[in-house]
């Protein structure tokens, strides 16, 4: 029964789990309608609703109280997409646009969608109507300054990391009519997918020139995940006191977020990837920002310390981003809490050692699904002593299983009867019957904090073990690991003690059948995982029935 309790427990857990997350998505979060195109092409630049837009500055953060009293602002006139400038490096491949000289596309060299089709990366970023995801930058004044709607200059169309070079830089440059000039750089580095960003802004207006720097990413809700799991897609903001806070698209659309803090990041955050904004960490005041366009695009953003700047002089201001895979060693490496956009959950204290073990295995192996192996060992060692009092439980409950029947026979259909003599016939032989339950519970938060390791880790993700499983974090293709599963389930009910009740019996031997088919949706990195702690927890039980005599 012991085993039979593990697979009831993890299967209702994760059932619960999932159907919980069903339920936040169909109506806590409710999915918004569908859009057609026309819709969508009403947020984009190109579209005549957008001119509107642009005279209501909608999607343009808030003046900040030291600009209040400076004149009104003069409306910015909507533009043309703009001409697009392409950038290549050895992991991203990606175009900005002269309008605003904002990212508009970004594709991730290294991810191709499907492990079948190795050529077509993984789009990050898409100004396509349907995925629309871009980054949006600019400076807010009341006086003349470029917005994430203004037209930008570029040196050339053309930028690619060639051998032999570490970085790259590309300038576009904005000038007004009275003197401002506006010089906006992105940084690009090897094997990196940080962005630097810098502006240059030189005042030769005649009058002093106050603005702030802004930077957000707007896109469109994506449509629900038809897939078994869900993980989340939304907005993060982190800082002091709240490291890691996610304001879904439906907290959006109920209120707009603004939060004052000191260094922080804000992000977009969706299954393996991550798009976050990393302001100067220099112990500045920011403004972070989330609101609802219409409830069809979602904005996250920051608003950078203020620039002020007399006549004739210079200034500058930076930040960066990082656009890429939610990859542990890098977002450690670019800001604090950066890393906590792998989601564990509330299981995160028990599944960041599990990854970082499962990691340190693999550089020996530099094989994900040995890791998996020889991890589910390791675990299996841990706890070695506490499965064995649950197998010794179980043992000694068989070896009761002539007397049950006899108590069976005894009390016929008079369950109470029965139930009360196998009760007293258990404290007689100082059996506990729930002795196998406390170990289970015990194991419980390992099994899920696995679960979650193999979901989030994009390390994982369309990585080969061996023959046919190519990818750890898709189900099994032929449905092998699967049909071991239940052979192993079937294999521990045989040596667990036989129900008395014969429609708990037939139950019984359903449930191999059954959790075959429920594990047959699950990535085959975590069946995997339970077909080796199913072989070695049979190899300890069969052990100690066998010691204490009641096979």
């Amino acid at each position: 029964m012991d085993n039979l309790k593990t697979y009831l427990i993890f299967g209702l857990l994760i059932v619960s789990l999932l159907l919980w997350q069903a339920w936040q998505e169909d109506y806590v979060q409710p999915q918004q309608v569908a859009q057609t195109s026309n819709d969508l092409m009403a947020d984009l630049p190109n579209s005549e609703n957008v001119r509107q837009q642009v005279e209501n500055q909608q999607d343009l953060p808030d003046l900040p109280t030291s600009l209040d009293s400076l004149p009104t602002m003069e409306q910015a006139s909507a533009t043309s997409d703009g001409n697009k400038i392409h950038v290549k490096t050895d992991v991203i491949d990606l175009y900005i646009s002269t309008q605003g000289a904002d990212i508009r596309n970004l594709a991730l060299l290294n991810y191709p969608v499907e492990s079948s089709t190795p050529d077509v990366p993984v789009q990050l970023l898409s100004d396509n109507p349907s995925e629309f995801f871009v980054v949006q930058s600019g400076l807010r004044s009341n006086v003349a300054a470029p917005t994430h709607y203004d037209q930008y200059v570029a040196d050339k169309t053309q930028y690619e990391l060639n051998d032999g070079q570490d970085s790259i830089a590309v300038p576009l440059h904005w000038q007004s009519a009275n003197g401002l000039k506006v010089t906006k750089t992105y940084h690009f580095h090897r094997n990196s997918y940080l962005v630097e960003v810098d502006y240059l802004i030189e005042n030769n207006t005649g009058d002093q020139f106050i603005a702030y720097p802004y930077s957000q990413f707007n896109r469109v809700r994506p449509p629900k995940d038809a897939g078994f799991i869900y993980t989340y897609t939304g907005a993060v903001f982190s800082s002091e006191g709240n490291e890691y806070d996610k304001i879904d698209f439906d907290d959006l659309d109920d209120t707009a977020f603004s939060r004052t803090v000191v260094n922080g990041w804000t992000a977009m955050i969706q299954h393996y990837f991550v798009a976050a904004l990393i302001p100067d960490q220099n112990d500045q005041e920011n403004g972070f920002y989330g609101k609802s366009l219409n409830e069809s695009n979602y904005t996250a953003g920051a608003k950078l310390p203020d620039i002020n700047i007399a006549n004739g002089d210079v200034a500058t201001s930076k930040y960066s981003m990082y656009l890429g895979p939610k990859e542990h060693k890098r977002l450690e490496a670019v800001v604090k809490n950066l890393d906590l956009t792998v989601d564990y959950g509330i299981l995160t204290i028990i599944s960041q050692p599990l990854f970082t073990i499962m990691e340190w295995i693999h550089k020996l192996t530099n094989n994900w699904g040995w890791s998996i192996v020889f991890l589910t060992v390791l675990i299996k060692l841990v706890f070695y002593k506490l499965s064995a009092k649950s197998y010794q439980s179980m043992a000694a409950m068989r070896k009761l299983t002539p007397k049950l029947a006899t108590l069976k026979e005894r009390h016929g259909d008079d369950k109470p009867a029965f139930n009360k003599a196998m009760m007293d016939l258990y404290r007689t032989e100082k059996i506990n019957p729930l002795g196998g339950c406390l170990p289970i519970l015990v194991q419980m938060p390992v099994f899920l904090s696995f679960y979650w390791v193999l979901v989030e880790s994009i390390e994982l993700r369309q990585a080969p073990f061996i023959f046919w499983l190519q990818d750890l974090t898709a189900m099994d293709p032929y449905f092998v690991l699967p049909v071991l599963f239940g052979l192993s389930m079937f294999f521990q009910q045989k040596l667990n003690p036989a129900p008395q009740d014969p429609a708990q019996a037939m139950v019984m031997k359903a449930f191999p059948i059954i959790f075959t088919v429920f594990f047959a949706f699950f990535p085959s990195g975590l069946v995997l995982y339970w077909v080796v702690n199913n072989v070695l927890s049979i190899a300890q039980q069969w052990n100690i029935t066998r010691k204490l005599g009641a096979l």
